[in-house]
């Protein structure tokens, strides 16, 4: 019978205030919820971070055993033999996740939001889902934001892009100096990789934050997303 589709992921969504025409995915970190990671960004700029025209949505990663937790379920995107960025990446388990968020742009393209109408992203281990996801099975998206997020030495996005053709989605990168789990040389290495292989990318430097967000990288990140995701002029009928 081969495996069972997995089950829709939960979701928390932000609906435009106006005509819906461009979406918008910000993947937790690790641990979280997609609820958890909308109060939190609601916490931060004393709102929800809404648009006109951008529907945001908050998935919520399925519970599932986590090796850095010495096995402990937790909601996680993928699993890690390690919080380290020079040990093999668990593709198993990141392939996996690939397929279910697959399934989450897939509904926005059935309500009639084109690819290159979809920005995907995150937090922490959220960005290098986005990533993985943008990079190696939806190279048409409108472009992808990694915040205080890494990807392997040996990266199986690395592998893709090697072997890559076509125009990619530009990365938005943010990254704290005093992140003391996911080091600033991490996240600027894969900055670097990334550009080697073509990526259009930018990594925006906040000096003293640690593993968090805060109020001027989110307004960055926003400015950012009606930069690649701008109001439609409505169609003359």
């Amino acid at each position: 019978l081969g495996m069972a589709a997995p089950a829709a992921l939960q979701r928390s969504v932000v609906s435009p205030a106006g005509r819906h025409t461009a979406s918008l995915i910000f993947l937790h970190g690790s641990g979280d919820t997609g609820q958890g990671a909308r109060a939190w960004i609601k916490q931060i700029l004393n709102q929800d971070m809404a648009f006109q025209h951008i529907k945001v949505i908050y998935p919520t990663a399925p519970a599932r055993p986590y090796t850095p937790m010495k096995g402990a379920f937790s909601n996680v995107w993928f699993d890690r033999y390690k919080i380290c960025n020079d040990v093999p990446e668990h593709i198993e388990s990141i392939d996996s996740m690939c397929r279910g968020l697959t399934d989450l742009i897939n509904d926005e393209v059935k309500n009639g939001i084109a690819k290159n109408r979809i920005l995907i992203g995150g937090f922490s281990m959220g960005g290098g889902m986005a990533m993985h996801l943008a990079y190696r099975f939806h190279q048409d998206l409108a472009g992808v934001f990694a915040l205080s997020s890494f990807l392997n030495k040996d990266s199986a996005v690395y592998q893709a892009l090697k072997r890559n053709e076509s125009a990619l989605p530009e990365l938005f990168q943010c990254h704290g100096t005093a992140d003391e789990l996911v080091l600033y040389s991490w996240g600027e290495e894969t900055n670097k990789m990334l550009k080697s292989l073509g990526v259009s990318a930018s990594l925006h430097t906040f000096p003293n934050l640690n593993h968090e967000l805060n109020r001027t990288e989110i307004e960055k990140l926003k400015s950012w997303i009606v930069e690649k995701l701008p109001v439609e002029a409505p169609k003359a009928n």
